[in-house]
């Protein structure tokens, strides 16, 4: 990863952009700092899926969602990173304990029930087997109380994850060196 004071003027770019309210660069994005152009893309996707104003699934449950999808694809990076902010949005620590219990032992039952289960369960699905997904799958949301356009939320999330988990997992980018969770403090 190249550090700031190596980058060129295209990097420093893209660095600029990625950078948290903190002033500080994720290893999650710095990792594409050979190319910046994925770095941009990264950093607009991500911003996209989870910091939208027009977003209306909760950015708690935004942060649950994206942490269940990393505990199941075995995501240190994403999972310490997104439990954390959503941790910090929950803001009851009894109930977060409860909830990460039952991500870490894959029962969202335990924690959950209508419409934010229909949405975890959702989640495991499109993870695990993709190529299984049905008509029924996105119709079960609708009937759990999710309106369209709060279904492709959790859509894009779970898919954004999914590629986040993988381009940390198969690069093996760690925290080191990060501030962990976007409400942390360096």
């Amino acid at each position: 990863m190249v550090p700031d004071d190596e980058a060129d003027d295209t990097l420093v770019e893209a660095l600029d952009q990625a950078r948290t309210p903190h002033g500080t660069v994720d290893n999650v994005m710095r990792v594409h700092s050979l190319r910046p152009g994925t770095m941009r893309g990264h950093t607009m996707l991500y911003r996209a899926c989870l910091h939208n104003e027009r977003n209306t699934v909760p950015a708690w449950f935004q942060e649950v969602v994206g942490s269940y999808v990393s505990i199941i694809n075995g995501c240190g990076y994403s999972e310490a990173n997104h439990w954390a902010n959503a941790r910090h949005l929950i803001d009851d620590a009894e109930r977060a304990d409860r909830i990460e219990a039952a991500l870490r032992s894959r029962r969202p039952p335990d924690a959950f029930l209508g419409r934010e289960l229909a949405a975890l369960q959702y989640a495991e699905k499109l993870t695990l087997r993709p190529a299984e997904m049905e008509e029924r799958d996105v119709t079960a949301l609708r009937e759990s109380g999710w309106d369209d356009g709060q279904i492709l939320e959790l859509n894009q999330i779970i898919c954004y994850f999914s590629y986040a988990n993988r381009l940390l997992n198969g690069l093996g980018v760690t925290t080191e060196g990060d501030v962990v969770g976007y409400y942390s403090r360096p």
